[in-house]
């Protein structure tokens, strides 16, 4: 990562104020973030497929079309992925390749600039910015598009952070996911992507990321589902912290 400069988040919508990070240590610990739930209130990649969907008439009828086969496979985790597929297709048909695809995604971040900054959780970003001014290796690994956080992780000056996320490619006259980067894959495509050292804190708000959880010396999980804590406290260390970052009707204890 960069130590040429970067905004200290208070809030997304204060004034920045630059200041430099230092370059990552030799010795730094690897911290893991997640990014939905957890940087941002929200499920970013349906937001955005919801958007390519809705650009067109002819879209939305296709999207109808496959939701009685595929909206119910979104609920299960070994069935996630196709379901996701079939609207990121119907979002993305008549795309040439994935650099439509990005280009698509930055459109939509450029003219929907307010409200992504508003859904950015300030406490998230203090935490950080906290861990970068540390000179830790930081990572953000989402099951979005990679392009997708970069362009909003910009919004607040840390585009420079690697990002591991969902890996799309060319298919059948759209795009679609060719590996989620969700559950044990995330961690797969972490190492893959260099990030080899043993996992020092991870953060994340999902179920789905167990395998990241435990694999960390020191989970924490924020903005959970309230039906998903009393699992996180079966499954994890006795002393892991269940927090709320300001995320409404998501569980933890609140933080200020």
């Amino acid at each position: 990562m960069s130590g040429q400069g970067a905004m200290q988040d208070a809030a997304p919508d204060a004034p920045a104020r630059v200041v430099p990070y230092p370059g990552v240590r030799i010795d730094a610990p690897l911290v893991v973030f997640d990014f939905d739930h957890t940087l941002y209130d929200g499920d970013s990649g349906t937001h955005l497929f919801a958007w390519l969907v809705k650009r067109h008439w002819w879209r939305r009828l296709l999207a109808l079309v496959l939701a009685p086969v595929f909206a119910p496979l979104i609920a299960f985790l070994p069935t996630r992925r196709h379901g996701i597929s079939a609207f990121v297709w119907a979002g993305s048909l008549g795309m040439r390749g994935v650099g439509d695809f990005n280009a698509a995604i930055d459109r939509y971040v450029a003219l929907h600039t307010d409200e992504i900054r508003e859904r950015l959780l300030p406490v998230a970003l203090e935490v950080f910015h906290r861990h970068r001014t540390a000179g830790d290796r930081v990572v953000v690994a989402t099951g979005a598009p990679p392009e997708l956080a970069r362009a909003i992780l910009a919004f607040v000056a840390h585009e420079d952070v690697p990002v591991v996320g969902t890996e799309v490619v060319p298919r059948l006259g759209g795009v679609g996911p060719r590996r989620h980067c969700h559950h044990a894959m995330k961690m797969v495509m972490l190492r893959e992507a260099g990030f080899t050292a043993p996992v020092a804190v991870a953060y994340t708000d999902s179920s789905a990321d167990l395998p990241l959880l435990q694999a960390a010396a020191r989970p924490v999980v924020v903005n959970p589902k309230p039906s998903r804590v009393a699992m996180f406290r079966r499954l994890l260390p006795e002393c892991t912290p269940i927090l709320n970052w300001g995320c409404p009707g998501r569980g933890g204890d609140p933080v200020a």
